[in-house]
């Protein structure tokens, strides 16, 4: 897995990467095959007493990107909150690939056989 994490008006420290890291551990145990990782955390300057954290992540997998985004008065929280609705996506998308609600084509009636009769 590839992982970029990026700032905007924001030192990445090596604490940050760490707390990253870490909680993309969760989405890895439950889905093995992300491809690639960008995460991208920023400071936005609304008003001069609120400063407004945001986090946002673009998980590769196989077919599909999945893109979620949190916003939070704290950094750790924004990330806390975008790993949560990271790990419900990826749980999504992993049942997704796993349903096997179909017919098997040796049960299914054949149309020929049907007709003769």
């Amino acid at each position: 897995m590839n992982l970029t994490i990026s700032g905007h008006h924001l030192e990445v420290t090596p604490a940050i990467r760490e707390y990253v890291q870490n909680k993309l551990e969760r989405i890895t145990r439950h889905f093995d095959h992300v491809i690639d990782t960008h995460v991208f955390l920023a400071i936005d300057n609304l008003t001069e007493k609120e400063k407004r954290q945001k986090a946002e992540i673009n998980l590769q997998v196989s077919g599909k990107i999945l893109h979620v985004a949190s916003a939070a008065q704290d950094l750790y929280a924004a990330i806390d909150t975008l790993m949560d609705r990271l790990d419900r996506q990826v749980l999504k998308h992993k049942s997704m690939l796993q349903n096997h609600n179909h017919v098997a084509h040796k049960r299914m009636p054949d149309n020929g056989e049907a007709a003769a009769a």
